[in-house]
């Protein structure tokens, strides 16, 4: 009886799975939910925030609803917390790696003279981080920048904390032991892109 209960179990999952990844566009407004459980969207939020086309989104909240990922409230929708699958789903779609360095470097390589990308706070699971995103160079383009950074919070599917410096901002905000700065390289991150003036030896010293 249990082994035929665990079979009838993981036959559903699958079922259910493979409602659920049918599709990028779903994986990106799955992702939304499951990082945001206490927040209703409406059709047009949720088609902003991840950058689906909203006769998309409206196909995918249906598929969704049908497997109980999500349930729809007076104006809204949001996620059902009865949900069975949550954990398991957060593993697959939130604690893997969906975007690697090359991936996001092609999203900012027309935005200016970019001399350094460090990543921290969503991108590496630190909840306590105060950036998630910050960007140095010359020339910036901040249009291009905020442009990047909206595709990057539709496929991570939450909105990003980010910071924008031109070199020489950057470099006397470091030599000043300003907060911000200190908080980001005193702490944990991953640094995507680096000009030699902007080497971490250079960095640690001052």
């Amino acid at each position: 009886m249990l082994v035929f209960c665990a079979k009838s179990i993981m036959i559903l999952w699958m079922e259910i799975l493979g409602k659920i990844l049918g599709s990028p566009a779903r994986v990106k407004v799955m992702r939304l939910f499951l990082l945001n459980k206490d927040k209703g969207f409406k059709n047009k939020d949720i088609a902003k925030r991840s950058r689906v086309a909203p006769e998309v989104v409206r196909s995918e909240l249906n598929v969704l609803a049908s497997v109980n990922f999500i349930k729809k409230r007076t104006n809204d929708w949001s996620f059902d917390s009865s949900f069975k699958y949550a954990k398991e789903l957060e593993d697959l779609l939130i604690n893997t790696e969906t975007l690697n360095n090359q991936t996001i470097l092609n999203l900012f390589k027309n935005a200016g003279r970019v001399k350094l990308i460090i990543l921290s706070g969503i991108f590496i699971k630190n909840k306590d981080s105060r950036v998630d995103f910050l960007v140095v160079g010359d020339k910036l383009k901040r249009g291009k920048i905020e442009e990047g950074i909206r595709k990057l919070e539709a496929e991570i599917g939450s909105e990003l904390i980010y910071a924008i410096f031109d070199t020489k901002e950057f470099i006397y905000r470091l030599n000043m032991y300003d907060k911000l700065i200190r908080d980001i390289l005193d702490y944990p991150h991953e640094i995507v892109l680096q000009a030699k003036e902007l080497s971490t030896q250079a960095l640690k010293k001052v």
